[in-house]
C-alpha cells in the first residue's frame, strides 16, 4: 500500500511541476528532486532515482492520457494542453484502496489531542469511504446526502504552506482579485493557515506591501516555495490576531461594544451558535432578548446580522446601526414591486 500511495503522490507532484508557470519546462532531475523532497524531505537521490521518474511519466501518459512532451529547446517537460490537470482524473482501484487505507489510518488518531478538533470531519470521511463497498458508486448520492463544501481548490497547497510557515520561507504565487478578476504575482512570508466556512485562508506578510495580508487559497495559482528565508522580525501573533474578529477579517482596528436585540426564537439559535466568544446574554424579555459582545466591525459580522432579517436589530454602536439601516434600505429599494 505505501508503494501505491507514493506513486500517486509522485504523479500529483509531477503534475504540479508541469503546471508551474514560475518554473516552466522542469527537467527530469528537477522532477526527481521535487518528488523526493515531498515524500522524504531530501533531494540526494537515496530514495528516488531517474528511472522512477521515467516510469511515472510513462504511467501518467498511458494510464491517465497526460499530454506530456519533452522540449529539446528548453531541455524540460511540459503539457501540450495547458488546461490538463491530474485533479480531473477519475479514481482508479488503486486510488480507492489508498483512500480506504488513509481513512482507516485517520480514524485511529481522531481522539488524539492534536486531531480532536477534526474528529467530526474524520468521521465523515470514514463514513463516506465505508458506507458502501465502492465509494465511486454513483447512486450513493441519491441515497445518502452529506454536507459538502463547494470550494476545495487550493487545498493541495496546505502541506507546502505549513512547511513554509515553519521554516520562514518566502513563497510566490498568482492571485486572482474578486473585483478585477485579474491575476497578479505575489511574494509573501506565510504566517498562519486558517479555515473559515469550509474555505482555507493564508495569513501572511506581503513583501511588497510590507503589511499583514489575507489570501484565499482557492484564488491562488502556481504557488511555489522559494529557497529564500525571511530573517526580519514580523510583528504577528497567531494567538491574538483573530481574538476580536468575527470571520476571516482582522485588522488593527479597536474592538467595539456591539449591542443587539433579537426575537426570542432567533435568540435560541444565536445563543447556541454565538457570533463571537465574547457574546453574552444581557437581558431576556417577554418577546426579545438582548446580547452584547466586543468585536471588530467587519463585513462578516454585518452579513451575519443581515442573515436574520427583521428578527435582529442592532442597537449600538450608531455607526453600525446606520450601516445596517443603509443596507436594508438598499435591499428594500431593490425588491420594490412595480
Amino acid at each position: 500500500m505505501p508503494h501505491i500511495k507514493n506513486a500517486l503522490i509522485r504523479h500529483r507532484v509531477i503534475d504540479r511541476c508541469l503546471r508551474n508557470k514560475f518554473k516552466p519546462y522542469p527537467s527530469k532531475e528537477v522532477l526527481r528532486q521535487t518528488c523526493e523532497d515531498a515524500l522524504y524531505g531530501s533531494v540526494d537521490g537515496a530514495n528516488i532515482c531517474d528511472s522512477t521518474i521515467e516510469k511515472d511519466i510513462f504511467a501518467m501518459r498511458n494510464e491517465h492520457d497526460a499530454p506530456i512532451k519533452y522540449s529539446k529547446k528548453y531541455l524540460g517537460y511540459y503539457y501540450t494542453d495547458e488546461n490538463f490537470t491530474m485533479n480531473d482524473i477519475p479514481l482508479t482501484e488503486e486510488d480507492v484502496d489508498a483512500i480506504r487505507f488513509a481513512a482507516n489510518t485517520l480514524l485511529q488518531f481522531k481522539d488524539v489531542d492534536m486531531f480532536r478538533q477534526f474528529g467530526f470531519a474524520i468521521d465523515k470521511i470514514f463514513d463516506r469511504v465505508n458506507i458502501s463497498g465502492d465509494p465511486r458508486e454513483k447512486d450513493i448520492g441519491s441515497l445518502v446526502q452529506f454536507e459538502t463544501a463547494h470550494s476545495v481548490k487550493g487545498n493541495e497547497y496546505l502541506a507546502p504552506l505549513l512547511d513554509a510557515i515553519r521554516n520562514k520561507k518566502i513563497i510566490q504565487f498568482f492571485y486572482e482579485s474578486f473585483q478585477t478578476a485579474k491575476k497578479k504575482p505575489r511574494r509573501v512570508v506565510p504566517l498562519l493557515l486558517k479555515e473559515y466556512r469550509n474555505r482555507w485562508y493564508l495569513i501572511s506578510f506581503d513583501c511588497l506591501k510590507e503589511s499583514i495580508m489575507t489570501y484565499a487559497l482557492e484564488r491562488m495559482e502556481n504557488m511555489e516555495t522559494t529557497t529564500e528565508v525571511y530573517f526580519k522580525k514580523i510583528q504577528f501573533s497567531a494567538e491574538t490576531f483573530f481574538k476580536n474578529a468575527v470571520g476571516i477579517t482582522a485588522n488593527e482596528s479597536s474592538p467595539e461594544k456591539i449591542v443587539f436585540k433579537t426575537d426570542n426564537v432567533a435568540a435560541k439559535y444565536i445563543d447556541s451558535q454565538p457570533f463571537h466568544s465574547s457574546q453574552v446574554k444581557v437581558k431576556e424579555g417577554k418577546n426579545r432578548t438582548t446580547f452584547s459582545m466586543e468585536v471588530i466591525v467587519s463585513e462578516e459580522l454585518i452579513r451575519g446580522f443581515l442573515s436574520f432579517g427583521g428578527e435582529l436589530e442592532v442597537i449600538e454602536p450608531l455607526t453600525l446601526r446606520a450601516e445596517m439601516s443603509k443596507r436594508i434600505t438598499d435591499m428594500s429599494t431593490r425588491y420594490k414591486l412595480p
